[in-house]
């Protein structure tokens, strides 16, 4: 057996976390397993120079002395060579290809998680609600009171694990557990199925749960409701609800975390003397104030008029952007009065500082160009 340096064979550094050695361990013995490399001397002398490096790497202990004294501090027993405990190492990293993993059976297998996607309201996520939903799911078969056997019989113990839910089976030079196939690691076999679920022990149907929602809730957020998912098979625990949450766009306001944004449509009258005018909030109507001269896309902040946070925290505001809205079909009449009042306006810088200022801006940009 090579007495390469463990760290080198496994192509780790000496600093690699236990779930890094398992990693490279795992990559190097599925590439070169006997199994899938019949007859192929080369690779089976790496497997077991990998084998030999993770028994070391892979205990505390072990590596401990390896690091401190190399191959020196390994007694005889310790340098790899198949030693007892190695199979359980093994099946422990390869238990997903051989099916046992070492792991002992532990009843039977626990329902399916189920997601409901809700779709809600703005209004009902920011103030709270409780709805009832309509899920369909397996639950456990009444006749047989979920043990898939048929009423007056009971489940018998498996005759080819004795119970266990798993058999040891010989791969070459180790050994590893499987999964039993006669019972599939239940442990127990039903000779007398049920009639209604045919040995199942569930039965599909759909329920109808009270789900409350607590007020402050957003897309994303989901709801836990334990053992409301499905039963599971053969008396095994029920799994759980994940009510996942989906607030509908509204038609004024949009969420940002606790605030809450929408636009107000001003007239050009408005945002040049001035007013005041109502704006909704998710609380009712309040007065907003308009000063004079204001300029369209302004933001004016309703402070409290958010949300308050569903995980606690100050309550958000609302802030309304002011849009001036310019007017559409024009009479006659109206038209000559905006003209008689653009023709007022003209030449007087004083009127429009933003649009003279954007001007001189103009007029300096082009002046470089031609300097």
């Amino acid at each position: 057996m090579s007495k390469r340096d463990y760290y080198e064979v496994l192509g780790v550094d000496s600093s690699a976390s236990d779930q890094e050695v398992k990693k490279a361990f795992r990559r190097i013995a599925m590439k070169y397993h006997p199994d899938r490399n019949p007859d192929d001397q080369k690779a089976d002398e790496k497997f077991k120079e990998a084998q030999e490096a993770y028994e070391i790497l892979g205990d505390a202990d072990k590596k401990a002395a390896y690091d401190r004294f190399g191959h020196a501090g390994l007694d005889q027993n310790g340098g790899g060579q198949g030693g007892a405990g190695f199979s359980d190492v093994f099946g422990d990293v390869f238990g997903d290809i051989f099916g046992g993993g070492g792991r002992g059976r532990s009843g039977p297998a626990r329902g399916s998680d189920l997601r409901y996607d809700l779709q809600l309201d703005l209004e009902d996520a920011v103030k709270g609600k409780t709805v009832q939903i309509d899920v369909p799911t397996m639950v456990a078969c009444e006749p047989c009171d979920g043990s898939g056997a048929r009423k007056g019989s009971a489940p018998v113990t498996c005759d080819t694990c004795g119970g266990a839910g798993q058999v040891r089976m010989s791969q070459g030079f180790f050994s590893v557990q499987q999964t039993c196939p006669k019972c599939s690691g239940r442990g127990k076999m039903i000779s007398d199925p049920c009639g209604s679920c045919h040995g199942q022990g569930v039965k599909e149907e759909r329920k109808t749960l009270s789900v409350k929602i607590p007020a402050g809730v957003d897309t994303g957020d989901r709801i836990r409701l334990s053992g409301k998912g499905e039963a599971g098979p053969h008396g095994g625990p029920t799994g759980d609800l994940y009510v996942q949450m989906h607030v509908r766009k509204h038609d004024i306001f949009v969420r940002d975390g606790s605030n809450l944004h929408c636009e107000v449509p001003i007239s050009f009258a408005q945002s040049a003397l001035g007013g005041e005018l109502e704006v909704p909030t998710l609380s009712g109507k309040v007065k907003l104030k308009i000063p004079p001269e204001t300029q369209s896309s302004k933001l004016f902040r309703l402070r409290g008029k958010g949300v308050a946070p569903v995980r606690g925290g100050a309550q958000g505001d609302l802030l309304c952007r002011v849009v001036v809205e310019t007017p559409v079909n024009l009479s006659a009449e109206q038209r000559e009065l905006l003209e008689n009042f653009d023709k007022s306006l003209a030449g007087k810088s004083k009127h429009s500082p933003r649009s003279n200022h954007w001007f001189d801006g103009v007029k300096k940009f082009f002046d470089n160009l031609t300097s």
